[in-house]
């Protein structure tokens, strides 16, 4: 019998997995000082302003936190003096800050599971978190070399935290959020995503790789099947939360063997206040028949074990459970 682990591995390279990994449960996760001290959380139902200065609000039945950027509230005044308004937050933390998710790493049975550091927002995420979407976009066109500063400064200030977390637990995974695209469309046109994007993920993602971690997988709940080919390039090697809309049957069979997906059953049909467990297993079993058994996780497309309304994401797994009876 295998373990998740060997069968998650047997899935994404095209072996024999015994059974469907059932979304999430190959992995686990831990924090760590740096993104508990910078991020503060943001419970449901609450604001906090984050060591950025960035104000994060979570409302109630919404699937996560989210920067509120109006003009009184947004940390980039003007992106041409954008070292004016950024400050990162500091890297370094005492060994008794650190003890804490060392335990829990510890605790982590690594036979059976990979260990991941959970690490949000990401790059592109930072930038509209600390000026807001609509001028972030205008960036990109009018402020070019700015934004190649900015992402350059958050990309080593990334660099230091995967420092830390790599000397005290030694992860071999890696699951980094960073939203590229909306249902229907990328953020970036693949030419400027390649152009200020790309870069800073090779290095990004070559650092963990280089210092022992033998899985990344990015969150990008969104459509960005035309960033795929960028994803391979740049050490993806699960892209978890792709919707319906990219097609992905189409993107298992191109470019199963590059890279694997784990999505396909969008929260946006399933985590509803009036969820069944007859609507969970109707959009799981179309996605699962679509897709098969290798280079693919059935799983909702949210950024974690968890669902807006409780009980889904428990109802998701139970119907994967059931399939695997099936199709294995």
């Amino acid at each position: 019998m295998l373990t998740r682990k060997q069968n998650l591995l047997e899935t994404i390279h095209g072996g024999n997995p015994e059974h469907f990994v059932n979304q999430y449960d190959y992995i686990k996760t831990v924090s760590d000082p740096v993104r508990q001290n910078s991020s503060f959380g943001c419970p449901r139902g609450t604001s906090v302003v984050n060591s950025w200065g960035v104000t994060i609000e979570f409302p109630d039945y919404v699937p996560g936190p989210f920067p509120n950027t109006t003009p009184e509230k947004v940390v980039i005044k003007d992106i041409e003096h954008w070292r004016e308004y950024v400050h990162a937050p500091k890297t370094e933390y005492p060994e008794e800050d650190w003890a804490p998710f060392v335990e829990e790493a510890d605790a982590v049975d690594r036979e059976e599971y990979f260990l991941a550091p959970f690490v949000a927002p990401g790059i592109f995420e930072k930038l509209h978190y600390l000026m807001g979407m609509e001028e972030c976009m205008i960036a990109f066109y009018e402020n070019p070399d700015e934004m190649h500063e900015l992402i350059s400064y958050i990309t080593d200030w990334q660099l230091e935290c995967a420092k830390g977390i790599i000397e005290h637990y030694h992860p071999d995974a890696l699951f980094q959020h960073d939203d590229w695209g909306s249902q229907l469309s990328s953020f970036l046109s693949p030419e400027m995503f390649e152009e200020f994007l790309v870069p800073a993920y090779k290095k990004l993602y070559g650092y963990w790789k280089d210092n022992g971690v033998k899985l990344i997988v990015h969150h990008s709940d969104s459509y960005a099947a035309n960033l795929v080919p960028f994803m391979i390039a740049i050490g993806i090697d699960i892209w978890q939360g792709p919707i319906t809309t990219n097609d992905l049957p189409t993107l298992v069979k191109k470019y199963g063997g590059q890279i694997s997906f784990q999505g396909g059953i969008d929260n946006g049909l399933v985590d509803i206040a009036d969820w069944t467990k007859e609507n969970c297993m109707k959009y799981t079993r179309s996605i699962v028949e679509g897709c098969g058994t290798k280079y693919f996780i059935p799983s909702t497309t949210m950024g974690g074990p968890d669902s807006t309304y409780p009980g889904v994401y428990e109802c998701v797994t139970e119907c994967i459970d059931e399939l695997s009876k099936e199709f294995f």
